[in-house]
Protein backbone atom coordinates (compact mmCIF):
# COMPACT_ATOMS: atom_id res chain seq x y z
CA UNK A 1 0.00 0.00 0.00
CA UNK A 2 1.31 3.60 -0.85
CA UNK A 3 2.08 6.03 1.22
CA UNK A 4 2.42 10.09 0.99
CA UNK A 5 6.46 10.29 0.64
CA UNK A 6 5.81 14.59 -0.43
CA UNK A 7 3.81 16.88 0.76
CA UNK A 8 3.15 20.33 -0.86
CA UNK A 9 0.77 22.72 1.12
CA UNK A 10 0.00 25.96 0.23
CA UNK A 11 2.96 26.75 -1.48
CA UNK A 12 3.51 30.02 -2.37
CA UNK A 13 6.70 32.27 -3.30
CA UNK A 14 7.30 35.59 -5.36
CA UNK A 15 10.14 36.99 -6.63
CA UNK A 16 9.47 40.87 -6.52
CA UNK A 17 6.67 41.00 -8.64
CA UNK A 18 6.36 37.87 -9.83
CA UNK A 19 4.72 35.04 -8.26
CA UNK A 20 6.25 32.05 -9.03
CA UNK A 21 4.17 29.79 -7.18
CA UNK A 22 1.05 30.41 -6.17
CA UNK A 23 -0.88 28.15 -2.85
CA UNK A 24 0.62 24.91 -4.38
CA UNK A 25 -0.64 21.66 -2.80
CA UNK A 26 -0.12 18.06 -4.09
CA UNK A 27 1.20 15.12 -2.82
CA UNK A 28 4.15 12.32 -4.07
CA UNK A 29 2.85 8.24 -2.93
CA UNK A 30 6.05 6.22 -2.02
CA UNK A 31 6.03 3.08 -4.99
CA UNK A 32 4.45 5.28 -7.82
CA UNK A 33 6.40 7.07 -10.63
CA UNK A 34 4.66 10.85 -10.52
CA UNK A 35 5.41 13.22 -13.28
CA UNK A 36 5.51 16.96 -12.55
CA UNK A 37 4.85 19.09 -15.77
CA UNK A 38 4.47 22.54 -17.01
CA UNK A 39 5.38 25.05 -19.30
CA UNK A 40 9.15 26.95 -19.47
CA UNK A 41 8.33 29.49 -16.32
CA UNK A 42 5.40 27.35 -14.68
CA UNK A 43 7.26 27.25 -11.62
CA UNK A 44 8.63 23.73 -11.52
CA UNK A 45 12.07 24.45 -10.76
CA UNK A 46 11.39 26.74 -8.24
CA UNK A 47 8.97 24.38 -6.21
CA UNK A 48 11.39 21.50 -6.47
CA UNK A 49 14.47 24.28 -4.84
CA UNK A 50 11.82 24.81 -2.11
CA UNK A 51 11.58 20.99 -1.29
CA UNK A 52 15.07 20.60 -1.19
CA UNK A 53 15.48 23.87 0.95
CA UNK A 54 17.52 25.82 -1.58
CA UNK A 55 14.72 28.62 -1.45
CA UNK A 56 12.25 29.60 0.87
CA UNK A 57 8.61 29.74 0.22
CA UNK A 58 6.55 32.89 1.42
CA UNK A 59 3.61 30.82 2.59
CA UNK A 60 2.46 27.30 3.03
CA UNK A 61 5.52 24.37 3.22
CA UNK A 62 7.43 21.42 0.92
CA UNK A 63 7.71 17.96 3.51
CA UNK A 64 9.45 14.89 3.33
CA UNK A 65 7.03 12.50 5.17
CA UNK A 66 5.98 15.71 7.25
CA UNK A 67 9.63 17.06 7.81
CA UNK A 68 11.27 19.44 5.87
CA UNK A 69 14.52 18.62 4.20
CA UNK A 70 16.66 20.78 6.55
CA UNK A 71 15.49 18.89 9.67
CA UNK A 72 15.98 15.50 7.81
CA UNK A 73 18.95 13.58 9.91
CA UNK A 74 20.93 12.17 7.20
CA UNK A 75 19.35 13.83 3.53
CA UNK A 76 21.24 11.84 1.32
CA UNK A 77 19.89 8.57 2.76
CA UNK A 78 16.41 9.84 2.58
CA UNK A 79 16.76 12.08 -0.73
CA UNK A 80 18.56 11.61 -3.99
CA UNK A 81 18.23 14.46 -6.34
CA UNK A 82 18.98 15.57 -9.85
CA UNK A 83 18.41 19.37 -10.73
CA UNK A 84 18.96 20.85 -13.78
CA UNK A 85 22.79 20.24 -14.81
CA UNK A 86 25.09 19.02 -12.27
CA UNK A 87 28.20 20.13 -12.02
CA UNK A 88 31.64 17.89 -11.82
CA UNK A 89 35.33 18.45 -11.32
CA UNK A 90 36.53 17.82 -14.66
CA UNK A 91 40.05 16.38 -13.21
CA UNK A 92 38.25 13.97 -11.57
CA UNK A 93 37.26 10.33 -12.33
CA UNK A 94 33.56 9.10 -12.30
CA UNK A 95 34.73 6.83 -9.27
CA UNK A 96 36.41 9.81 -7.30
CA UNK A 97 33.73 11.91 -7.82
CA UNK A 98 31.46 9.29 -6.43
CA UNK A 99 33.92 8.53 -3.56
CA UNK A 100 33.84 12.31 -2.09
CA UNK A 101 30.28 12.20 -2.31
CA UNK A 102 29.95 8.93 -0.11
CA UNK A 103 32.50 10.21 2.13
CA UNK A 104 30.43 13.47 2.61
CA UNK A 105 27.39 11.88 3.05
CA UNK A 106 28.62 9.11 5.27
CA UNK A 107 27.87 6.73 2.67
CA UNK A 108 29.82 2.94 2.25
CA UNK A 109 32.32 3.14 0.14
CA UNK A 110 31.51 -0.38 -1.85
CA UNK A 111 27.75 1.79 -3.21
CA UNK A 112 30.44 3.53 -5.67
CA UNK A 113 30.84 0.54 -7.37
CA UNK A 114 27.41 -0.32 -7.23
CA UNK A 115 25.63 2.55 -8.42
CA UNK A 116 28.19 3.14 -11.00
CA UNK A 117 27.01 -0.31 -12.63
CA UNK A 118 23.28 0.31 -11.82
CA UNK A 119 23.90 3.45 -14.36
CA UNK A 120 26.00 1.35 -16.62
CA UNK A 121 29.41 3.23 -15.91
CA UNK A 122 31.63 0.88 -15.03
CA UNK A 123 33.94 0.23 -18.08
CA UNK A 124 33.96 4.04 -18.04
CA UNK A 125 34.89 4.90 -14.04
CA UNK A 126 38.40 5.68 -13.70
CA UNK A 127 37.95 8.22 -16.76
CA UNK A 128 38.19 11.74 -16.34
CA UNK A 129 34.72 13.41 -16.10
CA UNK A 130 35.98 15.73 -19.11
CA UNK A 131 36.11 12.95 -21.23
CA UNK A 132 32.65 12.35 -20.33
CA UNK A 133 29.58 12.86 -23.01
CA UNK A 134 26.70 14.55 -21.82
CA UNK A 135 24.70 11.42 -21.80
CA UNK A 136 27.20 9.94 -19.81
CA UNK A 137 27.89 12.87 -17.42
CA UNK A 138 23.87 12.31 -17.07
CA UNK A 139 24.12 8.72 -15.87
CA UNK A 140 26.94 10.20 -13.46
CA UNK A 141 24.80 12.45 -11.88
CA UNK A 142 21.98 10.13 -11.50
CA UNK A 143 24.70 7.48 -9.70
CA UNK A 144 25.38 10.45 -7.41
CA UNK A 145 21.44 10.68 -6.61
CA UNK A 146 21.59 6.55 -5.86
CA UNK A 147 24.53 6.66 -3.62
CA UNK A 148 22.51 6.85 -0.25
CA UNK A 149 19.83 4.15 -1.82
CA UNK A 150 17.48 7.22 -1.16
CA UNK A 151 13.40 6.71 -0.62
CA UNK A 152 12.75 9.54 -2.43
CA UNK A 153 14.29 9.84 -5.86
CA UNK A 154 13.99 13.78 -7.49
CA UNK A 155 14.88 14.15 -11.25
CA UNK A 156 14.72 16.79 -13.34
CA UNK A 157 14.80 16.73 -17.13
CA UNK A 158 16.87 13.29 -16.11
CA UNK A 159 16.94 12.10 -19.69
CA UNK A 160 18.74 15.07 -21.17
CA UNK A 161 21.77 13.76 -23.13
CA UNK A 162 20.67 10.79 -23.32
CA UNK A 163 20.38 8.88 -26.42
CA UNK A 164 16.80 6.40 -27.41
CA UNK A 165 19.04 3.41 -25.05
CA UNK A 166 19.38 5.52 -22.41
CA UNK A 167 15.78 6.89 -22.17
CA UNK A 168 14.72 3.48 -22.07
CA UNK A 169 16.83 2.61 -19.57
CA UNK A 170 15.86 5.79 -17.81
CA UNK A 171 12.50 4.79 -17.67
CA UNK A 172 13.30 1.02 -16.73
CA UNK A 173 15.44 2.78 -13.91
CA UNK A 174 12.64 4.76 -12.27
CA UNK A 175 9.48 1.71 -12.63
CA UNK A 176 11.96 -0.25 -10.89
CA UNK A 177 13.01 1.83 -8.19
CA UNK A 178 8.92 2.58 -7.83
CA UNK A 179 8.25 -1.08 -7.62
CA UNK A 180 11.22 -1.25 -4.79
CA UNK A 181 8.88 1.16 -2.61
CA UNK A 182 10.09 4.45 -3.68
CA UNK A 183 8.35 7.87 -3.84
CA UNK A 184 10.21 9.04 -7.82
CA UNK A 185 9.11 12.88 -8.29
CA UNK A 186 9.96 13.17 -12.23
CA UNK A 187 10.08 16.64 -14.16
CA UNK A 188 10.00 15.93 -17.68
CA UNK A 189 9.70 18.39 -21.70
CA UNK A 190 8.99 14.89 -23.20
CA UNK A 191 5.55 14.09 -22.86
CA UNK A 192 5.66 11.17 -24.83
CA UNK A 193 8.24 9.54 -22.44
CA UNK A 194 6.11 10.71 -19.42
CA UNK A 195 3.19 8.81 -20.57
CA UNK A 196 4.92 5.38 -20.29
CA UNK A 197 6.46 5.74 -17.65
CA UNK A 198 4.44 7.79 -14.90
CA UNK A 199 1.67 6.45 -12.65
CA UNK A 200 0.39 9.97 -11.57
CA UNK A 201 1.05 13.44 -13.38
CA UNK A 202 1.14 16.64 -11.38
CA UNK A 203 0.63 19.75 -14.13
CA UNK A 204 1.11 23.57 -13.36
CA UNK A 205 0.99 26.90 -14.86
CA UNK A 206 1.86 30.18 -14.27
CA UNK A 207 2.58 28.22 -10.70
CA UNK A 208 -0.89 27.71 -9.84
CA UNK A 209 -1.97 24.03 -10.23
CA UNK A 210 -4.15 22.72 -13.14
CA UNK A 211 -4.48 18.92 -12.63
CA UNK A 212 -3.26 16.36 -10.22
CA UNK A 213 -4.01 12.27 -10.23
CA UNK A 214 -3.77 9.07 -11.69
CA UNK A 215 -2.62 8.89 -15.09
CA UNK A 216 -5.63 7.54 -16.84
CA UNK A 217 -8.25 10.06 -14.56
CA UNK A 218 -6.12 13.19 -15.78
CA UNK A 219 -6.03 11.75 -19.15
CA UNK A 220 -9.85 10.68 -19.19
CA UNK A 221 -10.49 14.31 -18.00
CA UNK A 222 -13.07 16.17 -16.39
CA UNK A 223 -15.81 14.68 -18.09
CA UNK A 224 -14.59 11.29 -17.45
CA UNK A 225 -14.49 8.48 -19.71
CA UNK A 226 -14.61 8.84 -23.66
CA UNK A 227 -16.60 6.01 -25.71
CA UNK A 228 -15.87 5.45 -29.35
CA UNK A 229 -18.58 3.79 -30.94
CA UNK A 230 -19.21 2.59 -34.88
CA UNK A 231 -22.05 0.86 -35.74
CA UNK A 232 -22.03 -1.80 -38.66
CA UNK A 233 -25.46 0.61 -40.07
CA UNK A 234 -27.70 3.01 -39.13
CA UNK A 235 -25.30 5.09 -37.57
CA UNK A 236 -27.15 8.35 -37.62
CA UNK A 237 -30.07 6.06 -35.72
CA UNK A 238 -27.62 4.98 -32.92
CA UNK A 239 -26.44 8.79 -32.62
CA UNK A 240 -30.14 10.26 -32.31
CA UNK A 241 -30.91 7.52 -29.40
CA UNK A 242 -27.90 9.06 -27.62
CA UNK A 243 -28.70 12.20 -27.77
CA UNK A 244 -32.25 11.26 -26.85
CA UNK A 245 -30.70 9.74 -24.09
CA UNK A 246 -29.13 13.32 -22.75
CA UNK A 247 -25.65 12.06 -23.77
CA UNK A 248 -23.58 13.93 -25.69
CA UNK A 249 -22.22 12.53 -29.17
CA UNK A 250 -19.56 14.34 -31.53
CA UNK A 251 -18.63 12.75 -34.72
CA UNK A 252 -15.31 10.90 -35.02
CA UNK A 253 -13.14 9.29 -37.72
CA UNK A 254 -14.72 6.63 -40.40
CA UNK A 255 -17.94 7.08 -39.38
CA UNK A 256 -17.30 6.67 -35.53
CA UNK A 257 -19.18 8.51 -32.83
CA UNK A 258 -17.57 9.70 -29.70
CA UNK A 259 -19.42 9.72 -26.37
CA UNK A 260 -17.76 11.78 -23.63
CA UNK A 261 -18.59 10.77 -19.91
CA UNK A 262 -20.31 7.91 -20.80
CA UNK A 263 -18.37 4.25 -20.40
CA UNK A 264 -18.56 1.64 -23.21
CA UNK A 265 -20.93 -0.67 -21.17
CA UNK A 266 -23.49 2.30 -20.82
CA UNK A 267 -23.29 2.92 -25.10
CA UNK A 268 -23.85 -0.96 -25.36
CA UNK A 269 -26.29 -1.21 -23.51
CA UNK A 270 -28.34 1.22 -25.37
CA UNK A 271 -26.87 0.04 -28.51
CA UNK A 272 -28.88 -3.41 -28.04
CA UNK A 273 -32.16 -1.80 -27.00
CA UNK A 274 -31.95 -0.25 -29.95
CA UNK A 275 -31.11 -2.94 -31.81
CA UNK A 276 -28.24 -1.36 -33.61
CA UNK A 277 -25.04 -3.80 -34.40
CA UNK A 278 -21.18 -2.46 -33.35
CA UNK A 279 -18.38 -2.92 -35.45
CA UNK A 280 -16.36 -0.44 -32.71
CA UNK A 281 -16.95 -0.06 -28.83
CA UNK A 282 -14.09 1.26 -27.06
CA UNK A 283 -12.83 3.63 -24.39
CA UNK A 284 -9.99 6.16 -25.18
CA UNK A 285 -8.50 8.84 -23.55
CA UNK A 286 -6.79 11.70 -24.77
CA UNK A 287 -2.73 11.92 -25.47
CA UNK A 288 -1.25 13.49 -22.72
CA UNK A 289 -0.39 16.31 -25.19
CA UNK A 290 -3.62 17.35 -25.62
CA UNK A 291 -4.40 17.50 -22.40
CA UNK A 292 -0.97 19.11 -21.45
CA UNK A 293 -1.94 22.13 -24.07
CA UNK A 294 -5.26 22.26 -22.75
CA UNK A 295 -4.64 22.65 -19.41
CA UNK A 296 -1.39 25.01 -20.02
CA UNK A 297 -3.26 27.58 -22.64
CA UNK A 298 -0.53 25.99 -25.28
CA UNK A 299 2.34 26.80 -23.89
CA UNK A 300 5.43 24.97 -24.45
Amino acid sequence: MSSTAIQFEGLSKRFGKVEAVKDLSFAVESGRVTGFLGPNGAGKSTTLRILLGLVHPNAGRASFDGVGYERLPHPSAHVGAVLEEASFHPGRSGRNHLRVLAAAGSHPEARVGEVLEQVGLSGAADRRVKGYSMGMRQRLAIAAALLGDPEVLILDEPTNGLDPPGIRWMRDLVRAEAGRGRAVLVSSHLLSEVAQSVDDVVVISHGVLRASGPLEGVLGGSDGPITRVRAIEEGDRLAAALRGAGHTVNAGESGALLVPGTPPEAVGRLAAGEGVALAELVAVSRSLEEVFFELTGGES
